[in-house]
């Protein structure tokens, strides 16, 4: 008989194996669990589960509200007169817009949080920080001032940002975890839809209120995170989180509400807390004293190559041209001739609303489709959209009368952006989530928020530079990273669809993770509990 590690999800020719010795035999396959008793997706537990998720969605709203406020105000003259900010193209401009990716970077450092004191805890004190954070920039008289209000604005969103995805990841019910985790992202455009609409509004109606067009604004930046920090305790602690704690009952109890409808003998029930138990065993969650110690990251081969894909896909997710468009949009449509400040911010409003509806479906479809077909078909599709972006304006560049170059530019500005957030929006803080081990996660997440930060800086920085003396050949430049990222994906990015986090732990033991992954094996699963309590696996091919 031949034992493999590699065993998969997809295997539904589990065999249930009896030996004299045993007094229990748990099937810990999720696919087998469900096949024969799927919890119902729209009973009392799920419901609260439901809501629980929604308030904590809150928090992608955050990075959504900013970008596209700092994009729409920036087309606002009386705003750069009032901070007397350099013209467009300058590194001053983008030294505004990137400061919150240094504050990103800065506060990923205290990601130890989420495993000391819970997931709940850092979410609280990020969004009541960038409560603090939006009155400094909303009253802040000088430049300086507004800089060190977003400082603290991002450093401590980075908490909250950092330690949702966590709580959902690990709340979620396995069978719908990309669905119900990966919607968190795109209420990033919920943000965005809020802050173009209140710049646009604002602007309109407000004009000739003083500087009230773009403070009032900048005072809303609070309304999400105020929300949060109100609902927060009233939602239920992490499962993993309280069975690391040694709070195994609580931790059933919940899972047996939230994932079973309060069913407490469902075999989900008892695969969610064996894997969980037997996972814990071996690991201590973080703490301060023990964050900077880095060997579990690296000291395993499987471990290396969880960390290049949280590492990889961080990067992508920020560096695949949505950040420039997100930032810069007013600046991109000015380059084809749109100028007037009304009609920019209406397209700002209209990129928002065409990324957050594609986001949501991409959020279901990655639990239908896969993560990988998804990645891979929408980073083409990001290359061609951003080509003929290119094409389009150089066009209308070489022919400034040329005005179907002009609305094909940014047609095409709208694809790319609805392309992009089919597939990673919904799946940016989640897949390294998934990829990451327990004992990995809060350390590996901090790596991603740190790795972001980076891509971000150098996407806002050098961006309207980039704009300003290179024009559409920086849309050139992101065709030829996109096609990289696509060969990227295809060679090393696992499959997690269907699988418990815990069961993608055999996926990276394999020589080859990705090819574990996506082949179809039969294998069979043997779990034994002994009349001691002992629990015994084995795999069998």
């Amino acid at each position: 008989m031949e034992f493999d590690k590699m065993a998969t999800v997809h295997d539904k020719h589990v065999e249930q194996v009896l030996e004299e010795k045993t007094v229990n035999v748990l099937d810990s396959n999720l696919a087998a669990v469900m096949q024969e008793n799927k919890p119902n997706p729209r009973g009392k537990g799920y419901m609260r589960l439901y809501f629980c998720c929604l308030l904590v969605y809150l928090c992608s709203t955050m990075n959504g509200y900013d970008g596209s406020l700092m994009g729409s105000i920036n087309a606002i003259p009386n705003y750069t007169s009032y901070y007397n900010l350099p013209p467009e193209g300058n590194s001053g401009t983008g030294l505004v817009f990137a400061i919150f990716n240094i504050g990103q970077m800065t506060g990923a450092l205290f990601v130890w949080l989420a495993d000391w004191q819970g997931r709940r805890l850092p979410i609280f004190i990020g969004c009541l920080g960038v409560c603090v954070g939006t009155i400094i920039t909303s009253v802040a008289p000088t430049l300086p001032a507004f800089i060190g209000g977003r400082f603290l604005l991002s450093f401590f969103s980075t908490f909250a940002t950092t330690a949702a995805p966590l709580y959902l990841i690990e709340i979620a019910p396995p069978q719908y975890r990309g669905t119900v985790a990966g919607m968190y992202n795109t209420l990033y455009y919920l943000g965005s839809i809020i802050a173009t609409c209140t710049v646009y509004g604002a602007n309109i109606n407000l004009s000739n209120s003083g500087n009230l067009n773009w403070r009032l604004p900048l005072w809303l930046q609070m309304l999400c995170p105020g929300i949060v920090c109100l609902g927060i305790w009233f939602c239920p602690e992490s499962p993993r989180w309280l069975v690391a704690k040694d709070r195994a009952e609580e931790a059933r109890a919940l899972l047996t509400e939230l994932h079973a409808n309060g069913d407490a003998s469902h075999p989900l029930v008892a695969l969610e807390m064996h894997e969980m138990t037997e996972n814990m065993q071996s690991e201590e969650m973080l703490t301060w004293r023990t964050f900077f110690d880095l060997r579990v990251l690296i000291k395993s081969p499987s471990r290396r190559y969880r960390l290049m894909l949280c590492i990889a896909f961080s990067w992508f997710g920020q560096f695949s041209g949505n950040n420039v468009v997100s930032y810069y949009l007013p600046t991109l449509v000015r380059s084809v001739g749109i100028t007037n400040t009304n009609t920019q911010l209406l397209l700002n409003i209209i990129y928002a609303i065409t990324g957050w509806i594609p986001a949501m479906i991409g959020a279901r479809l990655h639990d239908v489709v896969g993560r990988r077909k998804m990645l891979l078909g929408v980073t083409m599709g990001m290359a061609v959209a951003l080509a003929i972006a290119a094409g389009t304006a150089a066009g209308y560049e070489k022919d400034p009368t040329n005005k179907a170059a002009s609305s094909a530019s940014i047609a095409f500005i709208y694809i790319f952006g609805a392309v992009f957030a089919l597939a990673f929006t919904s799946m940016q803080p989640i897949y390294p989530g998934e990829v990451l081990s327990n004992e990995m996660r809060a350390k590996g997440m901090g790596v991603f928020q740190i790795t972001a930060g980076c891509a971000g800086f150098v996407n806002t920085f050098a961006a309207p530079i980039a704009l300003k003396n290179i024009r559409y050949w920086f849309y050139i430049f992101f065709v030829f990273w996109d096609v990289f990222e696509f060969a990227f994906i295809y060679f090393f990015f696992v499959e997690t669809k269907d699988r418990t986090l815990e069961e993608l732990d055999e996926i990276f033991e394999a020589p080859n993770p990705r090819k574990a992954s996506t082949q179809k094996t039969t294998l069979r699963r043997r779990v034994v509990e002994l009349e001691d309590g002992a629990v015994e696996v084995s795999v069998e091919k």
